[in-house]
């Protein structure tokens, strides 16, 4: 073992001996080791196509043709973390996601040089050095690269009420590299507020050549009381970003989200909205713009629960990428995904959906409106 000059000196004129340094050590790296948590998941599937072949899904992540009519790893994820402690006191820790597997390729790789990500490849989600300063409720502090701070749906797929993610998603991006400071008012209001290197996907640190091209966004949760009756706990969200679509680029984007979780009256059923605006949709065009909007409703009681979405999205032509006949994409679908807790820590569920072009337009291959798609999803949560 290594010892530090002072140690050694202390170790010679026998004040200490190496052998209670050794343990002392020893005790304060199994002390760090035991602070952080594992964590992640195993992400599988099985997805058919009927009648449309394995043509487009237009507006879809993650079940593109690509896993169209067979059996798929979606993703692997490790996370490492080490939680912050109390709100009333100075604490430090970290998180690192890893992605690996093919939808690894939505994030930046770590064998391209940090830079774009290629098919089946090991890529970083998030890390970022947490930091918490004693102000008011405890000010957090994430600086590294960590998830964006709008949305309904996330990456990971079992976190949604849905396998498949809505349009919404589809038009917000997934991570950012910067500052983001999270501050709880009190049991009602949460704010968040961060300063990035851009607002779309780009290797880890790139950056535009002019230092004040930064990415800007914030958002605000309001999270119902106790008093809220059978509201308990609903969840309403606001945000926006503004920045640059990507490092180098002249072009700014702009998001927009609204959302919200409202729980009822009747045990085990929720309902959930999502609203998604983007400016500048297409980065080839200097004026473009696309929306969408979702309807959720959720029911379950015990182990099973059923959970349905009904999604509308429209945006300049090209923005979910195909050409319609007319100056804008348009699209609609209805999902409903059926969920059953058979095995401990196995998320099952099987799931049907339709997709339908609304603007009289073919972009699902065989020259066909309409994608039918049947889904199952086994996740292993450890």
């Amino acid at each position: 073992m290594k010892f530090n000059p002072w140690t050694l000196a202390l170790v010679s004129v026998g004040v200490i001996s190496a052998g209670s340094v050794a343990q002392a050590e020893e005790h304060s790296v199994m002390s760090t080791v035991a602070s952080t948590t594992l964590s992640g998941y195993v992400d599988t599937s099985a997805i058919w196509k009927p009648g449309t072949g394995r043509g487009p899904l237009p507006g879809r992540s993650f079940d593109g043709p690509d896993k169209v009519d067979g059996f798929n790893l979606n993703a692997v994820k490790v996370s490492l973390e080490k939680p912050l402690g109390d709100a009333t006191a100075w604490s430090a820790g970290y998180k690192a996601d890893l992605i690996f597997g093919p939808d690894a390729v939505a994030y930046s790789s770590l064998f391209n040089g940090g830079g774009g990500p290629s098919i089946d490849d090991m890529a970083i989600k998030q890390a970022y050095v947490a930091l918490r300063a004693p102000v008011g409720n405890g000010l957090d502090i994430k600086m590294g690269v960590w998830d964006t701070i709008i949305g309904y749906e996330f990456f990971d797929a079992g976190s949604n009420p849905n396998y498949s993610r809505s349009y919404g998603f589809f038009l917000e991006p997934l991570h950012h590299t910067g500052v983001l400071l999270s501050y709880k008012i009190n049991d009602l209001f949460s704010l968040a507020g961060g300063v990035a290197n851009s607002t779309g996907a780009a290797p880890i640190n790139a950056k535009h050549a002019i230092e004040s091209r930064k990415t800007y966004m914030g958002a605000i949760t309001l999270t119902l009381p106790e008093g809220a009756g059978s509201f308990q706990n609903s969840v309403v969200s606001v945000g926006v970003i503004n920045g640059e679509a990507a490092p180098g680029s002249a072009q700014t984007m702009r998001n927009f989200y609204a959302g919200a979780t409202l729980n009822t009256p009747i045990e085990g059923l929720s309902f959930g909205l999502a609203w998604d605006y983007l400016e500048n949709a297409v980065p080839a065009l200097a004026s473009s713009d696309a929306y969408a909007a979702a309807l959720y409703l959720s029911y379950g009681m015990d182990k099973w629960k059923a959970n349905l979405r009904a999604d509308y999205a429209q945006g300049t032509d090209g923005t979910f990428g195909y050409s319609s006949p007319g100056d804008r994409n348009e699209l609609g679908s209805l999902t409903a995904t059926l969920e059953y807790d058979l095995w401990e820590n196995v998320l099952t569920r099987v799931e049907g959906r339709w997709d339908r072009a609304l603007g009289g337009d073919l972009p699902f291959g065989m020259a066909d409106e309409n994608a039918f798609t049947l889904a199952l999803n086994a996740i292993y949560k450890f």
